[in-house]
């Protein structure tokens, strides 16, 4: 089950082992997943049920944070947030 504090998360961090890291929004993201889910020969048999590559993408977020793309080459990604809920602001 997806994390409900993921929900107020709008970024992530994505690592490849050929690019540096980076900060996506949502949409990049799953666009970053689309492309890279275009080059596995074979989708795992969890992502061959979507009925398209973004809902697998969006499978991904809501359930994973890894992706082997080929034996030794794994992606990954992690939401963070960048702005702090309001009850975590502090009160001066």
């Amino acid at each position: 089950m997806v994390d409900p504090l993921i929900r107020e998360c709008s970024h992530y961090v994505v690592i490849s082992p050929i690019e540096q890291e980076e900060i996506l929004t949502e949409e990049q993201t799953i666009a970053w997943l689309i492309d890279w889910l275009k080059q596995i020969e074979e989708l795992p048999m969890d992502l061959k049920g979507q009925k398209s590559l973004t809902d697998a993408a969006i499978y991904l977020l809501d359930t994973a944070c890894e992706l082997q793309i080929k034996p030794g080459f794994n992606l990954q990604w992690f939401a963070v947030r960048l702005n702090p809920p309001d009850s975590e602001v502090p009160r001066v």
